[in-house]
């Protein structure tokens, strides 16, 4: 008796990237991209990461859809916020469920402080991914150019300059305003020193005084003055 040895051959797969029908993105609420087959994996990934043990259908069914929610409410407009999107959901549920263990009374306080340490960390990366998403769509920053003339002859100069950037509805928004506490560079306009007086002039005579305090004429006034 001889035994058959059957292998199964794999056939390669054929991928066609250009078919109309699955990018219509009509899930791309969800996914952030105009491929639904994305779409769809991006949801399913962020599915499975629920804790669904002790759920019945009833409880599994309203946290997939809130799971669902959760994307729809992130909004990602393309597939890296589809992907930070899907991370969030990911890290929160960890993270919650890292915490619910610790609160649990029958374990040892080991059992409590790792799962406290894996709370911590769950939510450090919470945070680091909120901050990747918002600097990804231009949130969260802001430029801040301060210059400062001070005009020393009596008259002041305070001008900040603010320049913020990447506001949620896009484009640029300056506004010129003061900025006491901002880092300033301050930049100083040499004063000139102020010029001298004009001094008596060497080509005028002088007008000599008399005695009795009054001012002597000169000739030509006084003639006119007898002969009014």
């Amino acid at each position: 008796m001889t035994a058959k040895k059957t292998t199964k051959e794999t056939k390669p797969s054929t991928v066609i990237a250009n078919d109309p029908e699955a990018w219509k993105g009509r899930l791309k609420h969800i996914g952030g991209s105009q491929s639904d087959h994305w779409n769809n994996i991006l949801a399913n990934q962020a599915v499975q990461t629920l804790w669904l043990k002790h759920s019945d259908n009833e409880s599994r069914d309203r946290q997939y859809e809130a799971t669902i929610a959760a994307l729809v409410g992130i909004a990602p407009k393309d597939e890296l916020e589809g992907m930070m999107a899907a991370q969030l959901v990911a890290a929160h549920n960890a993270a919650m469920e890292c915490y619910r263990r610790a609160m649990i009374g029958e374990q040892t306080f080991e059992g409590r402080r790792e799962n406290l340490a894996q709370a911590n960390k769950l939510s450090r990366t919470y945070a680091a991914l909120l901050e990747a998403l918002n600097r990804h769509r231009g949130k969260g920053q802001q430029k801040v150019t301060v210059e400062h003339v001070h005009v020393h002859a009596g008259g002041q100069a305070v001008v900040g300059m603010v320049a913020a950037t990447g506001q949620p509805g896009g484009g640029d928004v300056s506004k010129f305003e003061e900025q006491p506490h901002a880092k300033q560079t301050t930049r100083q306009i040499p004063h000139a020193p102020d010029s001298a007086l004009p001094g008596p002039d060497p080509q005028r005579d002088a007008m000599p005084v008399a005695g009795n305090g009054e001012r002597a004429l000169p000739n030509a006034w006084r003639q006119g003055a007898r002969r009014r």
